[in-house]
């Protein structure tokens, strides 16, 4: 009995200097959490982009003194090529040339003056492209970008002015013609190499000057605006 006793003692005796010994131990601390990964804007890109553009015209005959002016929609397509480079945590500075097709085109007229003369006149947009610089502040893996630089068209133009004694004029033009143009648009980092952005640019364009005969001038001026979505594999 008394040996029971005496194991019983000693068990204890154990039992509360092991709990003694653990309580002195120092408390390992938990590990600080790890920081959350920030998305990195810098490299080469590449991508295509759909839209519409706005595309406003403005026909003036320097003989007949009639301007025929007309704003057509149309569909744009293409791709864009650019690097990026985040120079600073928020801030991230690129370059971009982009090239689009479109389905742009319209017919004037017929217009005629007080003498019955009249004008009749057809302007197809084949393509457009910019180049630009981009300026964004990032908020990790969201990019808001303003952008500039220059751009430009490739179009045709036919345009027939016919006397009031129904002498026919015909002139025709092919042209690049450039300009300048802003922009501004949100881009969105959705995997470490994937991007999809949505951007509004206006582009602003010289005239495009052409003559049917006789001295007779046909001024041609336009504007487009364009909003895009894009999509971007970055390397």
């Amino acid at each position: 009995m008394k040996g029971i006793w005496g194991s019983s003692v000693a068990a204890l005796l154990v039992v509360g200097s092991s709990g003694a010994f653990a309580a002195d131990l120092p408390v390992k601390a938990r590990p600080a959490p790890l920081p959350l990964p920030v998305y990195n804007w810098t490299g080469f890109y590449i991508g295509g982009n759909v839209g519409a553009a706005w595309d406003h015209v403005d026909v003036t005959d320097s003989i007949l003194g009639v301007n025929v002016g007309n704003t057509r929609t149309g569909f744009i397509g293409g791709g864009q090529i650019g690097y990026n480079w985040q120079f600073a945590p928020q801030w991230v500075f690129g370059v971009e040339w982009m090239f689009d097709g479109t389905d742009i085109h319209s017919d004037f007229g017929p217009v005629f003056d007080a003498a019955g003369a009249s004008l009749i006149a057809h302007e197809k947009v084949e393509w457009l492209s910019t180049a630009t610089a981009r300026l964004g502040y990032a908020a990790n893996n969201w990019l808001f970008y303003v952008k500039g630089g220059g751009g430009w068209v490739h179009d045709t133009v036919d345009v027939t002015v016919v006397n009031n004694v129904g002498v026919a004029f015909p002139g025709s033009l092919s042209d690049s013609r450039g300009g300048w143009v802003v922009g501004a648009g949100i881009e969105y980092g959705f995997t470490p190499n994937w991007t999809g952005k949505v951007e509004y640019q206006h582009l602003g364009l010289g005239d495009v000057n052409t003559t049917t005969g006789f001295g007779d001038t046909i001024n041609v001026s336009r504007h487009f605006d364009m909003v895009t979505v894009g999509l971007n594999y970055k390397f």
